[in-house]
Formats: C-alpha cells, structure tokens, sequence
C-alpha cells in the first residue's frame, strides 16, 4: 500500500485491520474502468453504507444537541450539516483530495464535480472506518469533521429548505417564481451526474451538481441565494 494512505491513517490515529478497506475509500469507479486487469474495488459501496451511518450519527448529535428542537427543523439542520458542499469542504481539510484515485479524465474535474466526488469519498471513508473500527471510530470522525459547523449553518440561515427559501425570496423581491431547467446529465444510468440551473424570469443565476435531479436543483437553489446574498 502506498505511504500516503498509512500516513492518512496514522493522521487520523487510526489503525485499520484490513488496509485494503482503506485503500477502497478512495477508489473511483472511472480508476477502476480505466485499470482492465485491476483487482481493486471502488468505493460505491462502501459510500452507501458511510451514508448510512453519517445520517445516523448526525441525527443522534442533533437530537442529544436540541431537546427542544422540533423534528422539521432537525431535519433541515442535519440536510445542511451533510449536504455535499460541508462534506467536501471536510474531505479537503481532511486531505483526501491528494488521496483520490481517478481517472485521467476525472482527474481535471474541479469546481463542483470535484466537490460531488469528495462528498461521495468522504462517506465512503465513515463507511470503511465503521466496517474496520466499529460505530465509535467512525462518529468520531464525523464529529471532529462536523460538528463544529452547526453554529454557524444555524446563525447564517443556511439550514432552511433551499428551494422553499429562493422562491419566497425571488416572489418578494422580483415578483418571479424560480424555474429549474436540466444543463446536463453524465454517467451510466445507475450513476448520474445532474446539472440544474435556477433562472428568475429570463435570467440564469445559478447552478447546481447532484445526483438526482432534485439534490441538484436544490444545490442550484443554495448557490442562487449565495449570489443574491439573501442567508441572513
């Protein structure tokens, strides 16, 4: 196994039993397409059960947090506590983007495809700690990686519902309702990439990434009220 992995995990004061777990973190599957003969695995798996696991690690912070909270807004506050800008934000602090095994043609994606891709690796990184290290290794990395955001996600606003809070904002200040339009769809069926873009009127303000047409109009929606400045 490369050094830079063992390194990753002595960071993290980890010290996984099965190395290839970790490797697999953050394997790609476009490396995988690109290698015919390899034996590795990607990481969709693994991504799926880290999922899993984020939401309900995040769920428990949130409800020991705010005893007085009610459930719709718990919902909303843990959406933006793992929505795909906060967990690649945390994967880039973390140093997993050094750490990707891509193709060479994903190895170009910045920007929001990038970020799309370090989401999706961080979930698969909870997912190989929780298989290797149990339930208390992996919380651990999400709170040490999350936890201290939710300050600010709940004094900014950014908890609301994007698309609820861009149309009541877009109707009271421009009189127009948002319409979403399809930029683009990329990948195999089971795996698709959606760009959306939020116009008022005729005007394009933003875009969004996700992989269903609504996280990405969602995405669009977060990204219209940050250029409007409307998060207070």
């Amino acid at each position: 196994m490369n050094q830079k992995y063992l390194t990753f995990e002595s960071d993290r004061n980890l010290n996984f039993k099965n190395k290839s777990l970790l490797q697999q973190a953050f394997i790609h599957r476009s490396y995988i397409n690109e290698q015919k003969n390899s034996n590795l695995e990607h990481n969709e798996r693994l991504e799926f059960l880290g999922d899993a696991v984020l939401e309900l690690v995040v769920t428990d912070f949130l409800y020991e947090k705010y005893p007085e909270t009610p459930e719709g807004k718990l919902t909303a506050y843990r959406s933006a506590l793992v929505r795909t800008e906060s967990i690649s934000k945390a994967a880039r602090e973390l140093g997993m983007n050094e750490l990707l095994m891509l193709s060479k043609g994903e190895s170009q994606d910045q920007g929001k495809a990038r970020d799309y891709i370090l989401a999706n690796t961080f979930e698969a990184f909870v997912g190989a700690v929780y298989l290797d290290q149990g339930y208390d290794a992996a919380k651990k990395v999400v709170a040490d990686s999350l936890f201290n955001n939710i300050e600010s996600i709940i004094s900014e606003g950014s908890w609301r519902d994007a698309k609820s809070y861009v149309q009541e904002k877009s109707q009271e200040i421009y009189s127009e309702t948002p319409r979403y339009e399809l930029v683009s769809a990329e990948g195999p069926d089971h795996s698709k990439d959606f760009i959306m873009a939020i116009y008022f009127g005729d005007k394009k303000i933003a875009e969004g990434t996700g992989n269903s047409k609504q996280r990405a109009q969602q995405s669009a929606a977060q990204s219209a009220i940050e250029k409007e400045g409307w998060e207070n």
